[in-house]
């Protein structure tokens, strides 16, 4: 992701757009016979975009509402050695097609369960540096959060003219963590309701999934990013919401829930889940 990124299309606030998106492998594996070392890391987590934004300005928030993610009706996993948490246990390189019928992970004869499909990578374009798709950041990027999700909205800066909102690596399943380098890699399409925010500041990137809204954040380690999500939570009761400084912490050490999003890209991520009957009760809303 890079400001120097040309758009391929251009929007204005207001309007709906669909992403197509290849897989993280950018649809090179296919079969099982055919393996992660394949592909090569030039080619691993594509983004489709950028995508200019007419109305948005350095410093507005790009408010962007995932209205529908369409699945392919398979996906792909790899293992190799030295990857990922687990990698120390594996000897060689391993792939596993896994079909989806009627909304199930067909895992195995004895396994199935229920697609979720998510947004792996997913942000705008920094403001001076390019960062890869693989990398997470302030600007989102790789964030593999398993909440941006159909139905989440998704709080991102906007650091250069239009934004340059990009998008990819969709999973149809993935767990807290993605602890083998990979969710359930599939290519699909991401239906985003886009608006531009003026005249506000969030610790961004947030989210608001389902009963929660979130802080998100990346650093070289996991202790770091678990400290990052918590410190802009932290931040936002207070500034926004109007939460005493104090109150605001301890209500976080009672009902605030730090969870991994992943801890597999060159840096960690982690997110702080606040239950959002927490803002109603301040007539607070997320706009």
């Amino acid at each position: 992701m890079s400001p120097h990124n040309e758009p391929v299309a251009r929007i204005h606030s207001g309007n709906r757009v669909v992403f197509e998106t290849c897989d993280c492998f950018s649809n090179q594996i296919q079969r099982e016979d055919q393996l992660f070392s394949s592909v090569g890391w030039d080619l691993i987590n594509p983004a489709t975009g950028p995508l200019y934004v007419e109305d948005a300005e350095p410093g507005d928030i790009l408010r962007v509402e995932i209205v529908d993610i369409q699945i392919a009706d398979q996906g792909v996993m790899t293992v190799a050695p030295n990857l990922g948490v687990l990698g120390q246990f594996f000897s060689e390189e391993k792939t596993k097609v896994i079909p989806i019928r009627d909304g199930k992970v067909q895992f195995n004869e004895k396994l199935q369960f229920d697609v979720r499909p998510m947004i792996g990578v997913i942000g705008t374009a920094p403001a001076t540096e390019e960062i890869s798709t693989g990398t997470p950041g302030d600007h989102g990027g790789n964030m593999d959060c398993k909440r941006i999700v159909k139905g989440a909205v998704l709080y991102l800066p906007v650091n250069v003219p239009g934004a340059l909102l990009s998008m990819g690596d969709l999973h149809a399943v993935m767990a807290d963590g993605e602890i083998v380098i990979c969710g359930l890699e599939i290519p699909g399409e991401v239906t985003v309701d886009i608006a531009v925010i003026k005249g506000t500041h969030l610790p961004l990137p947030m989210l608001s999934e389902g009963e929660h809204v979130m802080t998100i954040a990346s650093a070289q380690t996991l202790d770091e990013a678990a400290k990052m999500a918590t410190v802009h939570m932290h931040r936002f009761l207070v500034e926004k919401v109007g939460l005493p400084n104090e109150e605001a912490g301890m209500l976080l050490s009672l009902i605030g829930d730090l969870r991994i999003c992943q801890v597999v890209d060159p840096l960690m991520t982690a997110r702080m889940e606040l239950p959002k009957w927490v803002l109603k009760q301040y007539d607070y809303q997320m706009e």
